[in-house]
C-alpha cells in the first residue's frame, strides 16, 4: 500500500478522479500541496493573479467541457477572494470543487493569522462544505466532493484543508475509494412518471403553449431531443439566460431570450 503525505493524497486523489487542470494562487497554507503538484506531476496548474479569476476560469472550463472545475486557494484572504466566483457557480449550477487552505486544526477558532471560517462563509453559496481534520479522510472527502458537485443539480463544493494534515513528514496509507454515499443526499436521477404525465396533459390542454428552456437542457445534453420535440409539436421556443445555446437561435421557432429579471 502506497504511503503518502496529506498534500500528496490531495494531488493523487485529483489524478484518480481524472483531473487534468487546476486553477489557483499559492499561499502559505497550501504550499505543501503546491510542492506535491510539482513532485507528483500529472496535473497542469494555471497560475492566476487573483483567486476570483481562478474560480471563474474553472467555472468556464466546467461550462465548456461538462467536467468538474478545480480551484486551489490559500487560507484567509485567498479563500474569501474566491467567494464571488463560488456564488456565481452556485447560481448558475456549475460543478466546482474549491480546495481552500486553512490554519492548523489546533489553531482553528483562535483568530490565528489568515484564519477565517470558510465553511461558514461559503455555506449559503455551495452545495456542501467539508472541513477535513484527519489526513486519512482526504481521499474519501474529495471523492464525495466531486460526486456532490456533479450529481443532481450541479454546483460548487468547498473542501477546507488545515495546514497540519498536509504535513509532508507525516505519511499514511493512501486508499482511493471505489464509491461513496451520503445518507442525507439522494439526488433524483430519473423523472417521476406522474409528473411527466401531468406535464404532457398540461401541454396538450394549453391553447398557446410556449417552451421555456433553461440551463438544465444544456447540462443534460438534450439539444437534439428538444429540437425534435418542438418541431414535431410546432411550438415556439424561448430561453433563459442559462438556456441560451440549447436551441438554435436561427431556427424559425426560436423567439430569443425571455428576459433576465
Amino acid at each position: 500500500m502506497e504511503m503518502l503525505s496529506g498534500a500528496e493524497m490531495v494531488v493523487r486523489s485529483l489524478i484518480d478522479q481524472g483531473v487534468k487542470q487546476v486553477f489557483g494562487y499559492p499561499g502559505g497554507a497550501v504550499l505543501d500541496i503546491y510542492d506535491a503538484l510539482h513532485t507528483v506531476g500529472g496535473i497542469d496548474h494555471v497560475l492566476v493573479r487573483h483567486e476570483q479569476a481562478a474560480v471563474h476560469m474553472a467555472d468556464g472550463l466546467a461550462r465548456a467541457t461538462g467536467e468538474v472545475g478545480v480551484v486551489l486557494v490559500t487560507s484567509g484572504p485567498g479563500a474569501t477572494n474566491a467567494i464571488t466566483g463560488i456564488a456565481t457557480a452556485y447560481m448558475d449550477s456549475i460543478p466546482l470543487v474549491v480546495l481552500s487552505g486553512q490554519v492548523a486544526t489546533s489553531l482553528i477558532g483562535y483568530d490565528a493569522f489568515q484564519e477565517c471560517d470558510m465553511v461558514g462563509i461559503s455555506r449559503p453559496v455551495v452545495k456542501h462544505s467539508f472541513l477535513v481534520k484527519q489526513t486519512e479522510d482526504i481521499p474519501q472527502v474529495l471523492k464525495k466532493a466531486f460526486w456532490l458537485a456533479a450529481s443532481g443539480r450541479p454546483g460548487p463544493v468547498v473542501v477546507d484543508l488545515p495546514k497540519d494534515i498536509l504535513n509532508p513528514a507525516n505519511k499514511l496509507p493512501y486508499v482511493w475509494p471505489e464509491s461513496v454515499s451520503m445518507r442525507s443526499y439522494n439526488p433524483t436521477t430519473t423523472g417521476h412518471k406522474g409528473q411527466i404525465k401531468r406535464a404532457l396533459q398540461t401541454l396538450v390542454a394549453a391553447k398557446k403553449p410556449v417552451v421555456y428552456v433553461g440551463g438544465g437542457a444544456i447540462t443534460a445534453g438534450c439539444h437534439q431531443q428538444l429540437k425534435e420535440t418542438v418541431e414535431a409539436l410546432n411550438l415556439p421556443v424561448v430561453c433563459s439566460l442559462m438556456g441560451l445555446g440549447a436551441f438554435p437561435a436561427t431556427h424559425r421557432q426560436a423567439l430569443g431570450m425571455l428576459g433576465m429579471h
